[in-house]
């Protein structure tokens, strides 16, 4: 799993991660953790604390970046409506890896090749004192806390699921 660590994408997430002087390393899991579930069974923690990064197109063709707790699914018309914009339109993986730089199962929440048009947080992920997003790559996650999260993506909370 040594050869995860050289990834580019996660290469990139560990260069950003210090840079912005975040808390978090970057951890390598034995198992994929290219679901939220995965990922909490990986890491032993509730699926509520993962930090899914969900895409979406908005009505501009621009990328908008959700991160949401893996415990719900994201409303994509309460999302719309909080953002004013007629409909959020599924992304698939060619432009999700064109947009962010990052194949599906690895989006992070920081680190995109270009920036999403929008990024919102999931305000129920601020009930965890630590939160684990993905790195780059299926089998890299790292730690960090909601308020840190929203500093380094500069990302809005906002309710996006039930």
């Amino acid at each position: 799993m040594e050869e995860v660590l050289t990834n580019s994408s996660v290469v990139r997430v560990s260069a950003l991660l210090k840079k912005l002087n975040c808390s978090g390393q970057v951890r390598i899991l034995s198992e994929s953790a290219r679901t939220a579930l995965d990922a909490a069974d990986s890491l032993g923690i509730e699926v509520g604390q993962v930090a899914s990064s969900i895409v979406f197109r908005l009505p501009s063709g621009n990328p908008l970046l959700v991160i949401t707790s893996g415990r719900h699914r994201v409303d994509t018309s309460l999302v719309a409506e909080n953002l004013g914009v007629e409909k959020l339109h599924r992304a698939d993986a060619e432009f999700i890896k064109e947009s962010s730089g990052f194949s599906i199962g690895g989006v992070a929440p920081i680190g995109w090749l270009c920036a999403p048009e929008i990024t919102v947080i999931d305000r129920a992920l601020d009930e965890y004192e630590i939160v684990w997003a993905a790195s780059g790559h299926p089998h890299a996650v790292y730690p960090t806390t909601y308020a840190e999260l929203i500093r380094c993506s500069g990302a809005t909370p906002m309710v996006v699921g039930a």
